[in-house]
């Protein structure tokens, strides 16, 4: 993995925490960084290149008026004032290579001074076994601050630690081996087929969770249930959850229609454009 930055520009290890997104069902993650970048304001420093990841281009996503610039896949921001770092991904990774952009991602980060690594991602809502709304939260989390998943200040937000995530289950176990060992280019499963207990651990974020884990990082994974179809306020619901694990304050004075948070330019025709009223 490169790192380019833009002229003039530097990554800064004084921003110690990275976020950035999984991609999964709903594209959830990747929805709330953009209201993450919008709203903190947090400039383009430069991007990552990966062999792994699928190639796109596209316009600038942020803006009120995008001035022609590229967007790409692997885009990395900076908001200094919040000692924040964030990764947006635009675009899927090649199928059987998730680890290894994992590892990569990993040593990027612990090379650059990150010491916390916040990964924000979905669920397929028909896998919730228990649903509780009791504290209309929806959010979930999974932390490598202790053995078994759990971080106090999760708990103390209400949020639930993902109850089928065991360290012993035979998929995170394979998935921690590979986290471990650099060498390993292929990622072949050591068991014929996978079944429904290793759903969770087959996901990106989970390989994402192990690879930081590896290098000695701390890790929060912040994920809600949903299904396919509008998601916005699912990204809002996590963007909050950020705002609650690392302090932000977003500005509420500059939020547009969605409140507190900052709506990119772009989601406005995130179905496509209006139609063209004159055919009526």
């Amino acid at each position: 993995m490169e790192f380019y930055t833009e002229d003039g520009k530097n990554l800064s290890s004084d921003n110690s925490t990275l976020v950035l997104p999984a991609l999964s069902i709903g594209n959830v993650g990747q929805l709330a960084v953009d209201l993450l970048v919008a709203s903190l304001k947090a400039k383009r420093i430069g991007y990552l290149d990966d062999p792994n990841v699928v190639p796109c281009v596209g316009n600038d996503a942020y803006w009120p008026s995008p001035p022609g610039e590229l967007a790409l896949p692997l885009e990395v921001y900076e908001s200094s004032p919040d000692a924040l770092a964030l990764v947006q991904q635009r675009s899927p990774i090649v199928k059987g290579m998730m680890v290894e952009f994992a590892r990569n991602l990993a040593n990027f980060a612990a090379a650059n001074g990150k010491k916390h690594v916040v990964v924000l991602s979905s669920l397929e809502f028909g896998r919730w076994q228990s649903i509780d709304m009791s504290s209309g939260s929806q959010i979930h989390y999974l932390s490598s601050s202790k053995s078994d998943g759990t971080d106090d200040h999760c708990e103390k937000q209400g949020w639930k630690r993902l109850p089928e995530y065991n360290p012993t289950q035979r998929m995170w176990k394979h998935l921690d081996d590979l986290a471990k060992n650099a060498a390993s280019e292929v990622e072949e499963l050591p068991f014929e087929e996978l079944g429904d207990e290793d759903y969770y651990a087959s996901l990106p974020y989970a390989a994402l969770f192990s690879c930081f884990k590896a290098k000695g990082l701390k890790v929060t994974c912040l994920l809600c249930y949903c299904s396919e179809g509008d998601n916005i306020p699912d990204a809002f619901h996590l963007a909050d959850a950020v705002s609650k694990t690392l302090g932000l304050r977003p500005n509420s004075s500059q939020g547009n229609e969605g409140g507190s948070w900052t709506v990119p330019l772009s989601w406005k025709s995130v179905y496509g454009p209006p139609p063209d009223m004159s055919l009526f």
